[in-house]
């Protein structure tokens, strides 16, 4: 039997685990419910199962039957702080916490390709260590698992590492898109607080107005972006909150506003702290006002490895046709802490359409939306791919 005919003849079974996780989502780095079910799921399977301190991390190492190296496969379980409003039957129990990004899948189809590949153990030359993983929304769950030893679970650090990522527009349900080299952006946080010296509305030339300055900061950051940048290696910057006074008859003694700061190269990372930075501080300045920016870091650049995102194109059209493969043109804004992994590991990730059958996926809502559906029909092609890309390359690796 072929691993996308045993993936098929498990799939009911990850939907039921897929389907338990989205009622009762968890969010951020304790997701003790989270946590059970996967233990549950890979209960009576051969692996070295540990968990988190930090975090409510699984951390599970298939060995086989002979050496050879290890290859790390990567789901991400964290919800997000969102009302579900899909009426799908099994929407989440949790007021205001909802799995709208669809890391369920990716806890099942991971739990589901440690199944298949458990099942291949005699017959297995190498390692797989197998990282569930709390807090990619935000907390640096991956960064976190690193520090707590992920990476060396097996002895040796892997050759490679894999993740999925579901979309729930964009793309057809079973298409694979990846590229090589940048696939995510870095995503920073500027935080601006301008302060001023309040007072009466009708004589602000006796106070210090922070909201001028404030606007015109916003404005200045967003020339930055067409003036300071090569486009072709670009950046976006998008003031989210702005937040200043009370009433219309009052100068406010100061003005805040947060910023998400998104770039595609190191390179450019670094500038866009020392350029954002810099303008915010000569504007006060210009004012007579005094500002504090501070650079908050978030998630590096999500860099896939050439050799390893050709690689997984190739797994796809294997597996499913060269039909059901297709290269990205542009990198994706969003950011991703899988890139943490790729810093250490060679490795790919990869993106796959999971919008229903029957709707066009241009209208279809996004992830991170409250109506973001993700069809189960994609579970049973994610955990075959998953544990395609661990067969071959730990094959791969033995004649290298």
């Amino acid at each position: 039997m072929s691993v996308r005919d045993e993936a098929a003849a498990i799939a009911g079974q990850i939907a039921e685990l897929r389907h338990a996780i989205h009622r009762e989502p968890e969010i951020g780095l304790d997701l003790p419910k989270t946590q059970r079910k996967v233990l549950d799921a890979l209960a009576g399977l051969p692996l070295k199962v540990s968990t988190g301190m930090a975090l409510t991390s699984v951390t599970a190492v298939l060995r086989g039957a002979a050496p050879g190296p290890t290859v790390l496969l990567r789901g991400d379980m964290d919800a997000l702080p969102v009302t579900e409003a899909t009426g799908a039957e099994f929407s989440s129990r949790i007021d205001g916490v909802m799995h709208a990004c669809g890391h369920d899948l990716h806890t099942a189809m991971l739990a589901g390709a440690a199944r298949l590949l458990s099942a291949r153990q005699a017959t297995l030359a190498g390692n797989v260590i197998f990282m569930f993983q709390p807090g990619e929304e935000g907390q640096h769950g991956a960064r976190l698992m690193i520090e707590e030893g992920v990476l060396d679970a097996a002895g040796d650090r892997p050759v490679a590492a894999y993740g999925l990522h579901v979309i729930s527009d964009r793309d057809p349900a079973g298409v694979f898109t990846t590229r090589p080299g940048p696939l995510m952006a870095a995503a920073d946080v500027l935080e601006v607080t301008v302060r001023g010296r309040g007072g009466h509305a009708s004589r602000p030339h006796v106070s210090a107005d922070p909201i001028p300055a404030a606007c015109e900061m916003v404005m200045a950051l967003q020339t930055m972006v067409t003036r300071r940048f090569d486009v072709f290696d670009p950046v976006v910057v998008t003031v989210g909150s702005f937040h200043a006074g009370t009433v219309n008859n009052v100068i406010p003694d100061e003005a805040v506003f947060h910023a998400t700061m998104r770039s595609f190269s190191a390179g450019s990372r670094t500038r866009l702290e020392a350029e954002s930075t810099r303008i915010v501080r000569h504007v006060a300045e210009a004012h007579g006002l005094s500002a504090e920016a501070k650079w908050v870091p978030g998630y590096p650049v999500t860099v896939n490895h050439s050799a390893e995102a050709k690689f997984a194109g190739g797994c796809v059209a294997d597996l499913f046709g060269a039909g059901r493969a297709s290269t990205l043109r542009n990198p994706v804004p969003g950011a991703e802490d899988f890139s943490y992994v790729l810093q250490e590991v060679p490795g790919a990730f990869v993106f796959l359409g999971a919008c229903p059958p029957g709707t066009d996926p241009a209208g279809a809502p996004s992830n991170h939306s409250a109506r973001a559906i993700f069809d189960d029909s994609v579970l049973a092609d994610g955990t075959a791919l998953l544990t395609e890309l661990a067969l071959t390359r730990l094959a791969a690796a033995q004649s290298e």
